[in-house]
């Protein structure tokens, strides 16, 4: 099945240590049952037991050691991060976000050129260590580039360290903290490890009131020597960045689990509540709400996997997951609150009550479109790659599923982080003329519709430089990217079948005219962008047959599959 269901849990993988792993992670989860893990969530209790056990089964060891500096059968394998990821989100944050900001803390390691510090972090990951990654700071922000954090060389071959970074996720308890400055001397960009229990390192608070410890952190002349500096110059920046690139895919797959979590609480809650005469999954509005949910966490998820094949499969001369990485990060988690807003029109104040896991989710959903880059900064990003992707494709091979136990070795040789506008796409218009339903043709129609407007009614210089007005392009083009992926995934599982397909072209259909009439809406269009984008705003095509047939066989069909064990 494509959605997790951690009681019947029945995926497979290519080793059996993985498999063990991933059994073992739900088992523990389900022990510690749902009123325990609310008791934490509440009394803001840090994971101390989770890290316990990850420490137990070598969890982080096996996960994210490269292959070359841990046991024979360690490697940084895309498929089975993103597995923990979902399965670990599908409780909570607190649980993923320990293993997410470990993962950031061991890029900038394992991403340098000190082979020192590697074979430590290996040993230290062995050891049951967590991670954590200090860039940003309190008074610049996203501003990454003006970094008050200095490094100073004493004269003898060695250095101290003296600045405070802030939002630091396990800077409490991370083994090392890979930390982001500059050189005092030269001004280059560097990255250094500290650990978080020396006398040197300032544990100044946390800064959220939340479960998860996020600090704020100073160095005090924290001395630092060259077997603790990861990487100088232009190649720390790139490393920041590269590290980035790895880690906020995973903010997507935390966003699938916990709305697949949600989506079994709220349908059982509903399917069993009676009111007015009826269960209130007889409502009309009900069964349009939750189909409309479950398509778009369907959607969600069908993105997510085919982004992934994409990661594993990049290389220097295929970079295209540059644009599908970023979409994961800031569509699928967007998503998840619109998922999130959907099921809480169904069970309304059920969803701040105290007992039930939803609570968490409607707290926590909004955390993780705002993590690591903003949506504006995502989509900034991915605007870049628009001109190529509709104007300029490439020749590349068919990227198969990727499910195999490779080490994804690109991820560590990203190299230079320029360059965005050259990245080459295969021609998407292959993915949409594979399949032939009302909907999906439909969506075409706007496509082609959006080309046209983007070589016709092309934004001029003053559209291009306002922020404002390109996000909304954005959207649209975004869009265009998300159904793509959907597409070319969907026939890789059995349970999506053409008329789930057309229920999610049926919300992508409204999504798209709903992001036409903003566009349209922009104060700087003329009278032809005007035209192009009320000829975007189109209906679906409507059929209760099928409409029926997946909310009765797919998504009414999902109560009381799951429950939480107490």
């Amino acid at each position: 099945m494509l959605l997790l269901n951690p009681q019947k849990f029945d995926r497979k993988y290519a080793d059996e240590k993985t498999r063990n792993m991933m059994a073992k992670t739900i088992e523990f989860l389900e022990n510690k049952g749902l009123k325990s893990l609310k008791k934490d969530w509440h009394e803001k209790a840090w994971n101390y037991e989770f890290v316990k056990f990850m420490k137990e089964e070598k969890v982080l060891a096996t996960l994210m050691t490269p292959t070359g500096y841990g046991a024979d059968d360690s490697r940084w394998d895309t498929f089975r991060n993103s597995e923990f990821a979902e399965i670990s989100g599908f409780y909570g944050i607190t649980y993923w976000y320990t293993f997410q900001v470990s993962m950031l803390g061991l890029g900038p390691i394992f991403l340098g050129a000190n082979e020192e510090i590697k074979h430590k972090t290996a040993k230290l990951l062995e050891e049951g260590g967590v991670f954590a990654f200090g860039l940003s700071e309190k008074e610049h922000g996203a501003d990454i580039y003006s970094s008050d954090m200095m490094l100073t060389p004493n004269g003898d071959g060695t250095y101290k360290a003296n600045g405070d970074k802030y939002y630091i996720g396990n800077g409490n308890e991370a083994s090392i903290v890979s930390t982001f400055a500059k050189m005092s001397d030269t001004g280059e960009y560097v990255w250094f490890g500290v650990d978080s229990k020396h006398k040197n390192y300032e544990l100044i608070k946390n800064t959220v009131n939340e479960q998860n410890y996020v600090s704020e952190y100073a160095l005090h002349d924290y001395p630092i020597t060259e077997g603790d500096i990861m990487e100088k110059g232009a190649k720390a920046w790139d490393n920041m960045l590269n590290t980035i690139n790895i880690c906020k895919f995973n903010l997507g797959w935390g966003s699938i689990g916990m709305c697949t979590h949600a989506m079994y609480e709220a349908i059982d809650h509903a399917a069993n509540r009676y009111v007015y005469g009826k269960y209130v999954t007889d409502f009309p509005h009900v069964k349009r709400l939750f189909t409309d949910a479950y398509a778009r966490l369907v959607a969600m998820k069908l993105f997510a996997e085919r982004a992934r094949d994409y990661m594993r499969s990049a290389s220097e001369t295929d970079r295209r997951y540059l644009l599908f990485n970023p979409m994961v990060k800031m569509k699928v988690t967007c998503q998840g609150e619109e998922v999130t807003n959907l099921l809480w029109d169904v069970i309304a104040a059920k969803g701040f009550e105290k007992e039930p896991f939803f609570e968490v989710v409607a707290h926590e959903i909004r955390m993780l479109p705002k993590l690591e880059g903003t949506v504006h900064v995502n989509m900034a990003l991915i605007v870049k790659f628009m001109q190529n992707y509709f104007f300029n494709p490439g020749e590349f091979p068919e990227v198969p599923m990727r499910t195999d136990a490779a080490n994804d070795d690109f991820l560590f040789d990203q190299g230079p982080t320029k360059g965005l506008g050259k990245v080459q796409f295969h021609d998407y218009s292959i993915a949409y003329d594979s399949v032939d339903l009302p909907n999906v043709n439909v969506f075409k129609e706007q496509i082609a519709t959006f080309k046209e407007f983007l070589m016709k009614a092309t934004p001029d210089k003053d559209q291009a430089r306002d922020i404002d007005y390109l996000l909304a392009v954005g959207d649209i083009f975004t869009l265009v990217a998300y159904g793509q992926l959907i597409l070319e995934a969907s026939p890789f599982f059995d349970d999506v079948e053409d008329d789930l397909i057309e229920e999610i072209f049926d919300f992508m259909v409204r999504d798209f005219a709903k992001y036409a009439v903003t566009l349209h809406g922009k104060p700087s269009n003329s009278d032809a962008q005007k035209d192009y984008c009320l000829k975007m705003v189109k209906s679906p095509v409507a059929n209760p047959e099928r409409f029926n047939k997946v909310w009765t066989e797919q998504v009414y069909a999902m109560k009381d599959q799951y429950k939480m064990n107490d």
